[in-house]
C-alpha cells in the first residue's frame, strides 16, 4: 500500500520570549497537517501544563474534545464541551521534557466539522491522547494557534507538515517525467506523444519556436506562448485547463526560425499540444535601401523587430498574437533596428543612431512553477524576444529579453566584430540581430511544452 509523504512546511524555533506560535496562510494542497512540538515551557514545576489550541482566529464556543490519560499506575478520561479552544494537549514545564504530535485530518475541505487527534508526553508525568473537534460552520482551515498561556524555553521547536496525497507513480506517459509533491510534469523539448492512462484534468505550457534576426539588424520575435499556471503570452487572461481522456495525443514542438540575410529572419514554428496551438515567433524585418519601402518586422507570436531602413526613419514591428505575445519594435530614425518582441514585453525601438540603435528584445514571462520543478526556462523566464544588432560602432547592440532571447551582434571597427547569440533552444526565444558587416541575423529558439496533472 503507499506511504503518504510528510512535506515540511514551516518551522518556528521559540526565542524565549514568546508564550504562543500561529501557523498562518496554510495551504490546501495536502490531504492532512502534523504538528510536532519538542521542548517545554519556562515555568518550573513537576506537573503538565497544557496547550490552547484554535483554528482561523475562532474564539466562540465551537470546541469540544474527549481524552484518556495514564502515568503508569493510574488513569483518567474526561470530555469537555462547547470550549474557546481545544486544551488537552500537555506541556512540560521547566523541570520536564516533552514533546505533542496533533494530527488535522481532512483540514482543507469547506463540508465538515474539523477533527484533531493529539498524542502529547511529558517525562515523569504522564501520556494523554485526545480526540478533538471543532464545531464551527465548516470551512478550511488556514491558521493554527498554539498558546502555552505561559513562556516556551527557546530552542523549543514547533514543526508544520503536509501530508502528499498517495500516488502509485505517473498517470501518463510520454516526454521526460518529472515531479514534486503535488504534481507529475511531462516536458517535450522535441515532437513526441502524451498517452494518458486514465482520464485526467492538465495544465499545460505550450511555447512556439522563436523567430530568427535578421542581418541588418533587427531582433526575431519569441514563440507564442500559451499558459494555465502562473501567467500566460501578451497580458492575456491564464488558460483554461485541458480535460483529457486515455488515448494518445500528439506533441508538437516548433523549430526556431533561420537568421537571415538582409532580406529578414524567418518566422518559428508552431507548437501544438490537443486543442492548444501557439504561434511562432516573427522574423526580425528585412534592410531596405534608399530605394524606399518598409522595414517591418514580421507577425507572429510575438512579432519581430523593424529592419536597418536608409530611406524611411519610422517603421513598425510586427504584431504580436493576442494572448501569446507582444509586437516587435519599431524604428524612429533611419539606420536603427528595433527588438524582437517577448511574451512579457514589446521589443526595444530603435531611436538613435548614435547612442541607441538597436533596440532590446521584449522580456518573456516568468513561470517558476514550471521552471523550478522541471530545470526548464531560464531565470524562470520563457520566450524572450532577440536583441538587435548595431551597426555603429560606439554604440552597443540590443540584448536579448530574459527568456531566452539572443543577443544582437555588433564591431568595435571595420573587421573586429562581436557575435550575437542565438535563441536558446527550448524556450522560444527569439534570434538576435546580426550586423552588415557579413554576420547574419541568428536563428530562434526551439519551443517547448509541459504538461502537468495532480498526483
Amino acid at each position: 500500500m503507499p506511504t503518504n509523504t510528510y512535506v515540511a512546511l514551516d518551522k518556528v524555533t521559540a526565542n524565549g520570549s514568546v508564550s504562543s506560535v500561529t501557523f498562518t496562510g496554510i495551504s490546501s494542497a495536502y490531504t492532512d497537517l502534523v504538528i510536532v512540538f519538542n521542548g517545554n515551557s519556562t515555568t518550573a514545576g513537576s506537573s503538565a501544563n497544557s496547550f490552547r489550541i484554535s483554528c482561523n482566529g475562532d474564539t466562540a464556543t465551537n470546541y469540544s474534545y474527549t481524552y484518556l490519560a495514564g502515568n503508569g499506575s493510574s488513569a483518567a478520561s474526561g470530555r469537555a464541551s462547547n470550549q474557546t479552544f481545544w486544551d488537552a494537549v500537555d506541556i512540560a514545564q521547566a523541570s520536564s521534557t516533552g514533546m505533542a504530535i496533533l494530527y488535522f485530518m481532512n483540514y482543507a475541505n469547506t463540508t465538515t466539522f474539523k477533527t484533531m487527534i493529539s498524542r502529547s508526553s511529558v517525562a515523569s508525568v504522564e501520556t494523554l491522547t485526545a480526540v478533538n473537534l471543532w464545531r464551527k460552520t465548516p470551512e478550511a482551515i488556514t491558521s493554527i494557534t498554539l498558546d502555552a498561556n505561559r513562556t516556551i524555553t527557546a530552542g523549543s521547536t514547533f514543526s508544520l507538515y503536509g501530508i502528499a496525497a498517495a500516488s502509485v507513480g505517473a498517470k501518463a506517459t510520454g516526454g521526460t517525467i518529472y515531479s514534486d509533491d503535488q504534481y507529475y510534469y511531462h516536458v517535450f523539448g522535441s515532437t513526441g506523444t502524451f498517452t494518458p492512462l486514465q482520464s485526467l484534468t492538465a495544465d499545460y505550457l505550450v511555447v512556439a519556436g522563436g523567430g530568427g534576426g535578421s542581418r541588418i539588424n533587427a531582433g526575431g520575435g519569441a514563440g507564442g506562448l500559451r499558459s494555465t499556471v502562473g501567467t500566460t503570452g501578451g497580458g492575456g487572461s491564464l488558460e483554461t485547463a485541458l480535460s483529457l481522456s486515455a488515448t494518445a495525443y500528439t506533441v508538437t514542438v516548433g523549430a526556431g526560425g533561420a537568421g537571415g540575410g538582409s532580406g529578414g529572419g524567418t518566422n518559428g514554428s508552431n507548437s501544438v499540444f490537443s486543442s492548444i496551438t501557439s504561434t511562432g515567433g516573427g522574423g526580425g524585418g528585412p534592410y531596405v535601401s534608399t530605394g524606399g519601402g518598409s522595414s517591418a518586422g514580421l507577425s507572429g507570436g510575438s512579432g519581430g523587430g523593424a529592419g536597418f531602413n536608409e530611406s524611411n526613419s519610422t517603421n513598425s514591428g510586427g504584431a504580436g498574437t493576442s494572448g501569446q505575445g507582444y509586437a516587435g519594435g519599431g524604428t524612429t530614425l533611419l539606420y536603427t533596428s528595433g527588438g524582437g518582441g517577448g511574451a512579457g514585453a514589446v521589443g526595444g525601438v530603435g531611436t538613435n543612431a548614435s547612442t541607441n540603435p538597436a533596440g532590446n528584445g521584449g522580456n518573456g514571462v516568468a513561470i517558476a512553477a514550471f521552471a523550478t520543478a522541471t530545470g526548464t526556462g531560464v531565470s524562470s523566464y520563457y520566450a524572450g524576444g532577440g536583441g538587435a544588432g548595431d551597426e555603429d560602432y560606439s554604440a552597443p547592440a540590443g540584448t536579448g529579453g530574459l527568456g531566452g532571447g539572443g543577443n544582437g551582434a555588433n564591431r568595435t571597427g571595420s573587421t573586429t566584430r562581436i557575435a550575437g547569440s542565438e535563441g536558446t533552444a527550448n524556450t522560444g526565444g527569439g534570434g538576435g540581430g546580426g550586423e552588415n558587416g557579413g554576420t547574419n541575423g541568428y536563428a530562434g529558439g526551439s519551443g517547448l511544452v509541459i504538461v502537468r496533472y495532480a498526483k
